[in-house]
């Protein structure tokens, strides 16, 4: 039986996520989650939606983005 790669659960209905040419084997969204999705570098969240990226950084919002000095980011156009 598959076991996932976070909490090491011995579970009958893992599913896979490919990505960037590797398989990675979860038991759940959460599991998922902590391992694959970006970390905002201004307050540490997992950024599930649709992040911000500026110069290799990433944000989960453009509040966030200021906050580091990315002024040219924003959360929707005027």
């Amino acid at each position: 039986m598959p076991v996932c790669e976070v909490c090491d659960n011995d579970y009958p209905h893992t599913f896979e996520v490919r990505a960037a040419g590797q398989v990675h084997v979860f038991d759940c969204l959460e599991c998922a989650a902590h391992k694959m999705a970006p970390v905002c570098e201004n307050c540490g969240c997992r950024i599930l939606g649709h992040g911000m990226e500026a110069n290799g950084q990433y944000f989960c919002c453009a509040h966030c983005a200021r906050t580091q000095g990315r002024t040219q980011l924003a959360d929707s156009a005027p």
